[in-house]
This record gives C-alpha cells, structure tokens and sequence, in this order.
C-alpha cells in the first residue's frame, strides 16, 4: 500500500507543481481562483490510486480505500506545500505580498498564511474527493435479490 501511496502522491505533486510553473511562465499565477483546476488533478490521482489498489485485492474494503486515498492526497499536499513555502520564501518573495493584497489583507504573517493554507486546501480536496470516490469502490450494500425484504 505504501508505494501505491507514494507513487500516486508524488504524481499528483508534480503535476500540481507543473501547473504552477506553467501559470507562472504565462503571468496567471496571481490568480488564486486558478487553483480549483488543482482538484482535477487531486481527484484524477486519488481516483487512479484506488484503481491501483483495487487492482490488487479482490474486494476494495472501504476503510482500506478510504486510507488509501487519504494518504495519497496527503502525500501530494505535504510536498506541494513545501514546494511552495521554497517558492514563497526563496525564490519570490513578492509573491505572498500580492496575494494577501488581492484579498485586501495587511498582515505580517503574508506568507506563513498562505503556506497554510495550501496546506489545510489540500487536504480538505483530499478528503472530499475520497469520499467522493469511495462511493465508487466500495461494495454496495443494495440486495442482489429485490424481494428479499418484502412480505
């Protein structure tokens, strides 16, 4: 299970870090709102995880799943949010400072807040998508014979 987790949560990282780059060199990477596409990217890794793991046993047990997908996101999220603190603290600096000024926010603790914060959105994308796609995997509870409980 681990190297599903970390395979999959290095994949999402670098697609996630990609995309970032990739607003970057375009001059869109002010934008916060541009980061909703980051959940396609959580969801489509965490979805092929649970493939993955699915793959491997022969019924897919919903906390096992679940597990999966939440360490897989958590994975993605703890390397993305340290790439981001790098980016943030060492490589532009003024970053942070036009973020927490498009939210009409004056604080000192600019950057350390942002940091969190893609963080905590991390992991609560994480979270939502498993659960989401858990209802995919897991094993119905819906009766194979319709009239079983009928009088």
């Amino acid at each position: 299970m681990l190297k599903i987790y970390s395979t999959y949560g290095i994949g999402i990282a670098i697609v996630l870090i990609a995309y970032f780059l990739i607003l970057k060199l375009i001059g869109l990477h002010h934008y916060p709102v541009l980061s909703v596409v980051n959940a396609l990217f959580f969801g489509a890794g965490i979805y092929f995880a649970l493939k993955s793991y699915q793959s491997k046993v022969s019924e897919v047990k919903y906390e096992k799943g679940f597990e999966a997908g939440l360490f897989t996101g958590g994975i993605a999220s703890i390397i993305f949010t340290v790439f981001m603190a790098l980016y943030m603290y060492q490589i532009d600096g003024v970053f942070a400072t036009s973020i927490m000024e498009s939210w009409n926010m004056e604080t000192q603790m600019g950057t350390a807040m942002i940091v969190v914060s893609v963080f905590i959105m991390g992991l609560v994308t994480t979270l939502i998508l498993t659960f989401s796609l858990m209802q995919l995997f897991k094993k119905s509870w819906n009766a194979k014979n319709r009239n079983r409980n009928t009088l």
